[in-house]
Formats: C-alpha cells, structure tokens, sequence
C-alpha cells in the first residue's frame, strides 16, 4: 500500500485518482461559467438585489450586499478564472484543493438548488434555473472525486473507472 501522508500538500500516490479530480474541478468549474452566463443573460440581478433589499428590513444584522451588474459580473469572472487557474493543481490531487473543494462543491450545490427550489416556489422559472441541473451534477462529481483522490488505494487492486 502506498501511504499518503496526511499532513502533506503533495499530491495524491495514484495519478488515474488525481486526475479524474481534475476532470470533475474542471467540470465544475466550466458548470459555474455557464451558470453565471445563464444568470447574466436573464437579469439575475433584478431578482436578487429586490431580495436582499427585503431581507434587510427583517434581518438587518445580515451583511447581504447588492450589486451593479459590472462589479458582479467582474467579480463572477474573476472567481472562475481563478478556479480556472488552480486546475493544474487539481490535476496533481493538490491536498488543499481537495480541501477547498468539499465547501466549493457544498455551496455550487445549495446554488443549484436554491435556483431550482426557487423557481418552484415561486412558480416562475427564476435566473441561471437552466443551468442549475448541470451546476448539482457537476458539484456533486467534484466531491465524488475529491472523497476518491483522498482515499489510499492499495498497489494491486484493481483499477475501477
């Protein structure tokens, strides 16, 4: 058996492992690209920031920001360009990328389905719900991997695809 020190941020002992969880950091994070260009091009903001103005006169102890639509598509961009840019790090099976996509994956999936529930509740398909399903699928594969990447695998087992 090939022991992965915990303690270590090197990547993990199988390379078949490590990268499958760079195909899923990379699924997720074309998922998130297409989930911001699927809000963006149905005036996500125009839901969202009427929502936080309502939450604030209940809640007004929550630091809920609103947005313009270029900071908040600038900052959407600049989040998957950098989820972007730490792919070769996934590609390794980078201990604290694995780390890093457990909450990743978790909050990718409460997204897709708040835009799921959401449009059920409100019975009016919300912005970025068409995307949704590929976001969860893709969140999930994420974690899937990164549970796999950390395992220790025994040298003579057989490979499982």
């Amino acid at each position: 058996m090939t022991p992965v020190d915990p303690d270590s941020s090197e990547s993990v002992s199988n390379p078949d492992t490590a990268g499958r969880f760079g195909f899923a950091w990379l699924g997720l994070t074309f998922a998130l690209a297409l989930h911001v260009a699927d809000e963006a091009a149905h005036d996500f903001l125009s839901v969202y920031n009427p929502s936080v103005t309502a939450i604030r006169q209940h809640l007004p102890f929550l630091p809920l920001p609103t947005f313009t639509f270029p900071v908040w598509l600038t900052g959407l961009i600049f989040g998957v360009l950098l989820l972007l840019a730490l792919s070769p790090l996934a590609f390794r099976g980078n201990r604290w990328i694995r780390r890093l996509s457990y909450p990743l994956a978790a909050l990718m999936f409460a997204n897709g389905l708040g835009h799921i529930g959401g449009s059920l509740y409100f019975q009016n398909l919300m912005p970025g719900v068409w995307s949704s399903p590929l976001l969860l699928l893709a969140s999930a594969w994420l974690f899937l991997s990164a549970r796999r990447a950390g395992r220790v695998i025994p040298e003579n087992s057989p490979r499982v695809i």
